[in-house]
């Protein structure tokens, strides 16, 4: 029949011209449509003679081709959110042996070992944004072993992303990035607990904070980022930032409920043009640098190896290849974190 062989090239035509998925379906989707337009408005016309078949047998082509892919959208879902609930730990539990291999240079490391390897275990972090900074984080993360975490990200994947976001791939374009980035982790370390979230955190999400002990924001905007540290500081969990573009980039901690200062304290308005990479650019593997430093400050923070950047900003300079650091420190007039703060943070935990 010639409407199924147009379908049949179009699909041809598609994986040849790599074109993404939702573009390949519309068009399959329109010409099933107007096949089944012809058979029901001119049954015996010779256009509906030439696309063969009739009105019944499109409907139940339709039909199967929908469940298909309903089925396997459902079963992508199933996998990346079905994770098994991992066993609870005893204090005094060992790692099995996959992990003891997979761990093992972090094991040799005096200031991680096995004490440090199990803290990751069962540390709990909340990862705001899949994007260029989310991407390192996540695969590093995961490689390293943090039992728990959640990543939220309300965004799709699009051609666009793949010059810095290296934890996609070219066929995940229109897919949501929580999803992708969840299987990608899972791939990388199934030992691992990932639940994603496909919407934004907001200053209204101080619970869902709460129930981490750590935060990394990898958000692209003032207005993101100034709502995350808030939400934060109301919970009292600690916020690892980081900030890129064009070829420079930044990244500290903070943690006024451990003396540190939030980031209202060192920026407590928005810059007149808060412009987003997509306008202002930025250089493909600067996101993968900035993105590992916040992973390797998150394993820090959460073994306690090592000096933190709690009180101390990293700034580099891609451009020319410097680095330097800065201190910072809380300020008593911070509308977020200070005395006159309309917040009412929740106490450190021990």
């Amino acid at each position: 029949m010639t409407g199924v062989f147009l379908i049949v090239m179009v699909l041809i035509l598609s994986r040849v011209l790599d074109l993404p998925r939702r573009i390949t379906l519309s068009v399959v989707a329109l010409l099933w449509l107007g096949m089944l337009s012809l058979q029901l408005l001119a049954p015996g016309s010779g256009a509906a003679a030439t696309v063969g078949g009739n009105a019944a047998g499109w409907l139940v082509l339709g039909a199967v081709v929908a469940l298909i892919i309903g089925y396997r959208r459902l079963l992508r879902r199933l996998r990346t959110r079905a994770t098994p609930a991992p066993a609870p730990v005893a204090p005094d539990a060992g790692l099995s042996p996959d992990e003891l291999e997979r761990y093992a240079r972090h094991l040799v490391l005096h200031q991680i070992g096995g004490a440090g390897q199990m803290r990751l275990r069962d540390a709990r972090v909340l990862i705001v944004g899949a994007g260029g900074l989310g991407a390192p984080v996540c695969l590093y993360l995961a490689a390293a072993g943090v039992g728990r975490m959640t990543l939220a990200d309300d965004d799709t994947v699009s051609l666009s992303n793949l010059q810095r976001q290296v934890i996609f791939r070219n066929d995940l374009r229109g897919e949501p990035k929580a999803y992708a980035a969840a299987e990608a982790m899972l791939r990388l370390n199934p030992h691992l607990d990932v639940t994603p979230l496909t919407r934004r955190v907001t200053e209204a999400d101080a619970d869902l904070i709460a129930a981490h002990d750590l935060v990394i924001d990898g958000t692209d905007s003032f207005a993101g980022r100034a709502a995350i540290n808030r939400a934060c500081v109301a919970a009292g969990v600690p916020l690892i930032w980081g900030a890129i573009g064009q070829w420079d980039g930044q990244v500290s901690l903070f943690d006024p409920a451990r003396g540190g200062p939030c980031m209202a304290c060192l920026f407590p308005q928005a810059p007149e043009r808060d412009a987003p990479c997509a306008e202002a650019g930025v250089v493909g593997a600067l996101p993968g640098i900035i993105g590992s430093i916040m992973a390797l400050e998150a394993i820090k923070h959460l073994t306690g190896a090592g000096q933190g950047l709690r009180g101390r900003m990293m700034i580099f300079d891609g451009l020319y290849g410097e680095s330097r650091m800065i201190t910072t420190a809380p300020d008593p007039a911070c509308a977020v974190c200070g005395a006159q703060s309309a917040l009412e943070p929740r106490r450190a935990q021990p």
